[in-house]
């Protein structure tokens, strides 16, 4: 298997988890991280669809680099907003623990971004 096809299915497989996870406690997470809680269930039903798409992408014997280019956009932007959710910029400063959390997945979802961005082949110029 290729680096880029583990990089998406890690990815994907993150997804997943995190998706899982916020939308089905996000009631019992929403005190403790100081976020809201339609934030929290929210995310977790955005990246339930999310890890699909990714699977799918990592799965294809040949992943289109557009497919893959949009993963990487969108993983970028998802890194930009939790930088910004953690700093307060949305009208709410999270906990401590909260802060903790969203920069941790931050930190994932950018590792697996730059993995991408590394494995994903140079555009092949014709001779």
């Amino acid at each position: 298997m290729t680096m880029l096809k583990w990089a998406l299915l890690g990815d994907a497989a993150a997804c997943a988890a995190s998706g899982l996870l916020l939308a089905g406690v996000a009631g019992v997470l929403a005190a403790p991280l100081g976020l809201p809680e339609a934030l929290l269930r929210g995310a977790g039903f955005f990246l339930l669809p999310w890890a699909g798409f990714v699977a799918l992408v990592g799965r294809s014997t040949q992943p289109s680099r557009g497919a893959v280019l949009a993963i990487i956009a969108v993983n970028a932007l998802w890194v930009l907003d939790s930088l910004l959710l953690a700093g307060g910029a949305f009208g709410f400063v999270p906990s401590h623990l909260g802060q903790a959390c969203v920069m941790a997945q931050a930190a994932m979802a950018a590792g697996f971004t730059a993995l991408q961005v590394l494995a994903l082949p140079a555009r092949q110029v014709p001779a």
